[in-house]
């Protein structure tokens, strides 16, 4: 058998295996995605205004002091023993006492596993309320009924307790502007 009729082979194998796996199984199971669990299937989107501002499975950075912040993210994981790590708790310890909470959650300490965690307990959105409403000059009970309304979970069998999406919670927070002041909807920082 020549080289050429090989190559010719070889390509003929190629398109059938991709057709096989790329038109046969995937798109029909997209399909079936979108009718089953169309949220999901477009990746959970959230929009204000029309349009989109993040999705509510993905974490987002915020920078400005009248948002709610999540967890750090972006650094590599390191382990306790770590010197490195620990250097990095006290660093965003002592940001977040300037910004006047004395005992910061662990999750606003450090970093997320994933890198993308878009929730943070209940404890660390409650240590931010009245940073939030000295920022946006709101009164405090009216930022803690906004928690319970924003509370997802314990998520099924996991072992965690209830959380904030931070997102869903920053998105809330500008409606809340919104009935005083017209705003656009909430930027994330970039990473």
């Amino acid at each position: 058998m020549s080289i050429a009729a090989q190559l010719f082979r070889g390509l003929r194998l190629t398109l059938v295996l991709w057709l096989l796996t790329v038109v046969v199984t995937t798109l029909p199971l997209l399909g079936l995605a979108r009718l089953v669990a169309p949220d999901a299937a477009s990746g959970s989107l959230l929009r204000a205004d029309g349009r989109v501002v993040g999705s509510r499975l993905i974490g987002q950075g915020f920078s400005s002091a009248r948002y709610l912040q999540g967890r750090p993210a972006g650094a590599p994981n390191l382990a306790a023993s770590n010197p490195e790590l620990a250097k990095r708790v006290a660093a965003a310890a002592s940001r977040w006492q300037s910004a006047g909470v004395t005992d910061p959650a662990a999750d606003l300490l450090l970093d997320s596993g994933s890198g993308v965690d878009p929730h943070i307990s209940l404890a660390a959105a409650r240590q931010q309320l009245p940073r939030l409403a000295r920022e946006r000059q709101l009164p405090l009970a009216e930022l803690e009924r906004l928690i319970p309304q924003h509370q997802e979970g314990p998520l099924g069998l996991q072992a965690i307790g209830p959380v904030v999406n931070v997102l869903r919670f920053n998105l809330a927070l500008d409606q809340l502007a919104s009935t005083s002041t017209t705003q656009s909807p909430p930027v994330p920082a970039r990473r």
